[in-house]
């Protein structure tokens, strides 16, 4: 096997180091961009094609049913709050490129405003 055939398929990002002890630090990760997985960041690139265990994804729905509010509002205050958090959205900003918002107001083709 290549590796090309595994980093296919995904694109390099910074995230969370979720182990127990190593709180805020930062480390490469890969964000699938196809497959089963595509949007979600994964800590190998080869798990993006790893076939899905079905047992997992059910009690992951079953407990988005009963407190996916309640889950959603702790992550939002994470998002607003943690800076670790705010440095990965910086880092990982600054790798890809913004599309420009479109201006208001643009003037017309003959120069100036009508």
């Amino acid at each position: 096997m290549l590796l090309r055939e595994i980093t296919e398929g995904v694109a390099t990002v910074f995230g969370h180091k979720r182990r127990s002890g190593t709180k805020g630090h930062v480390s490469r990760k890969y964000r699938c961009t196809s497959g089963p997985r595509k949007g979600r960041v994964v800590a190998k690139a080869a798990t993006c094609n790893a076939p899905k265990k079905m047992s997992a994804s059910n009690t992951l729905k079953r407990t988005r049913r009963s407190k996916g509010s309640s889950i959603d509002v702790k992550r939002s205050r994470t998002f607003r709050t943690s800076p670790t958090t705010k440095r990965l959205a910086k880092i990982n900003t600054g790798s890809r490129r913004i599309k420009p918002r479109k201006r208001r107001g643009a003037r017309s083709s003959r120069g100036g405003r009508i």
